[in-house]
């Protein structure tokens, strides 16, 4: 049986705040969390996005800390501008009848605003690492008070290149501080990080064996690529969608398919790396509010979102590992709400979707494409119900014999026109406005022979071996010793001394203001690769070196020539040369 919020040692008066909010007992993660970080002791806490984790949180540190002194003194790093406003709106919340300060700091907004509110004082401040350390460059945030360090979704910011920024900050606060940690999964670098600072920490780790949430529902469709936005117009047609988040790979293709839902009369937008602050919070305030009911995003730009209320899930395009798959449909199906996931898998992504399926430890449904017919058949029952709705309606609220809509009907009967056209035409009339039904004739692509995916998987690999033969020809001789009269090759700072990965150079460095972080996302979100394949950044001032997981460096060389760019500047990568 589950602990109230009393028996976890909250004061009174933070357990009347939470009821007002209106828990009625704490998650796992709080249960268990919430105790040990009432007592100072460092903590490892492996949660799902949507187990209340921030509650976890933030209600000790309202407990522990005086407000008041205008020093920090609690500070939590969140991966991205989203997750870090949503955690200090929580705060805000919570904290409501303690005086306690707080603020989010985070890239986008103005510096003055920020640095004046620090003067002011603060006692919790929620930033992204990047945002941080420039304030703490300028002399701005003073970190030696803080009592309680918070690295929330630590398994992102690793995946987002902030694992050495927030190496830098940690080094900012106090030997004698209290740390947790929380992350979704448990990379080998996140428990490095852990190991170096962190004093014996407590771990909780909740639910280890069930990967995705049991109240959501999990469907696959087996598409042809071209075929993929007609088969996602009849199942926004056919499902009941409250609001929908939309995964695609790219920045350019979550535009193009947003501006085609909006040309089919479906309200959507994008998310992606290219928005100002501004722009994504104003995008994010309309989906919230739902003026907007679909959200095309990126992987990386949706990192840190956190609405409850989201019905559907789609992934328009498959993510390219198990731990990405699991993220994005535990956005939808949480607060005890039923959610459904829904993926396209295309013919060459059948064994890749397969190894998701095994790693989610869940049955993933197959499910055939809706004909026309089906949703013709849908929308008359929707119909139906609505009508019969408005029927009772009338009989329970009105005159029904005196109403206007009774009049105009003995107008039209006074001019001998047929009750059954006139029926057929209000019905007519109160449909116009349903969207029309796709005529694309979509095809269910047949299964692939094994001799079929042998044939295809041999393609591919030939096509990348082409591309790398040059690259690692040129390593060998090098390493074998002199070719041409040049020295030999040595191993050194151009090279990937991690095997299986291979260096690149990218054409932007220092001088042109952009941090590791900025690398991995854009070329994550562009190239659709999970930000776990880039592996060491090397950066110099006018270009930087980059290594690719070899698996995926053919995707990243093809997408990388120019088509995107980071601060205005266009990117290209190309294999280093020595």
């Amino acid at each position: 049986m589950s602990l109230d919020f009393c028996a976890l040692g909250l004061t009174a008066r933070l357990v009347d705040v939470v009821q007002e909010m209106g828990y009625e007992e704490p998650t796992p993660i709080q249960e268990q969390a919430i105790p040990l970080l009432l007592t100072g002791q460092d903590m490892i806490g492996q949660a799902q996005t949507g187990t209340g984790k921030t509650a976890a949180f933030i209600l000790p540190i309202i407990q522990n800390i005086k407000p008041g002194s205008k020093e920090i003194q609690a500070l939590v790093l969140a991966p991205t501008r989203e997750l870090a406003i949503q955690v200090c709106q929580a705060a805000n919340r919570m904290a409501s009848h303690s005086g306690l300060k707080t603020l989010a700091i985070y890239g986008g907004q103005s510096y003055t605003i920020q640095t004046r509110q620090l003067e002011k004082g603060v006692d919790l401040v929620v930033g992204t690492p990047g945002r941080l350390i420039d304030l703490i460059n300028q002399g701005k945030l003073d970190l030696k008070h803080v009592r309680m360090m918070v690295l929330d979704e630590a398994d992102e910011m690793l995946d987002m290149g902030f694992i050495e920024d927030v190496e830098t900050i940690l080094k900012q606060v106090p030997q004698e501080r209290q740390i947790a940690l929380f992350s979704a999964t448990m990379p080998e670098a996140v428990r490095e990080l852990a190991k170096r600072y962190l004093k014996e920490p407590a771990k909780v780790h909740i639910n280890p064996t069930q990967r995705t949430a049991v109240d959501t529902e999990q469907r696959y469709y087996y598409v042809r690529e071209n075929d993929k936005l007609a088969v996602l117009m009849r199942l926004l047609q056919l499902e009941e969608i409250k609001s929908a988040l939309i995964f695609a790979r790219t920045k350019a293709r979550t535009q193009e398919l947003a501006d085609e839902l909006n040309r089919r009369g479906y309200p959507a937008e994008s998310l992606h790396g290219d928005l100002n602050q501004a722009r994504r919070e104003s995008v994010l305030s309309r989906f919230r509010s739902g003026s907007v009911t679909v959200l095309v995003a990126t992987d990386v730009a949706a990192r840190g979102l956190d609405i409850d209320d989201i019905s559907h899930v789609f992934n328009y395009d498959i993510p390219q590992d198990s731990e990405d798959y699991i993220h994005r449909i535990g956005r939808t199906g949480r607060a005890g709400r039923k959610g459904r996931a829904i993926t396209f898998v295309t013919p060459r992504e059948r064994r890749l979707f397969g190894i998701i399926e095994k790693a989610v430890r869940q049955s993933v449904q197959a499910c055939q494409i809706p004909t026309r017919e089906e949703i013709q058949a849908r929308r008359d029952t929707l119909f139906l119900e609505r009508l019969a709705a408005t029927i009772v309606d009338m009989e329970t609220h009105q005159n029904t014999t005196g109403s206007s809509e009774y009049n105009l009907l003995k107008m039209l009967k006074n001019g001998q026109v047929d009750v059954n056209k006139i029926a057929a035409a209000a019905i007519r009339l109160a449909r116009k406005d349903e969207p029309e039904i796709g005529l694309e004739e979509i095809v269910e692509p047949a299964a692939e022979s094994k001799k079929e995916r042998l044939r295809r998987q041999d393609v591919i690999r030939e096509k990348a071996k082409n591309s790398m033969q040059g690259y690692k020809s040129n390593a060998r001789e090098k390493s074998s010793g002199k070719k041409d009269g040049k020295t030999p090759f040595k191993s050194g700072k151009k090279h990937s001394h991690e095997q299986g990965m291979v260096r690149l150079t990218m054409n932007l460095g220092i001088d042109h203001g952009i941090r590791p972080g900025d690398i991995v996302g854009a070329i994550a979100s562009e190239t659709g690769i999970p930000g776990r394949a880039i592996g060491q950044i090397n950066m110099r001032r006018d270009h930087t070196f980059v290594d690719i997981a070899e698996k995926h460096v053919v995707q990243v060389l093809n997408g990388s020539t120019g088509q995107y760019s980071l601060r205005g500047k266009p990117v290209l990568l190309e294999l280093t040369k020595n």
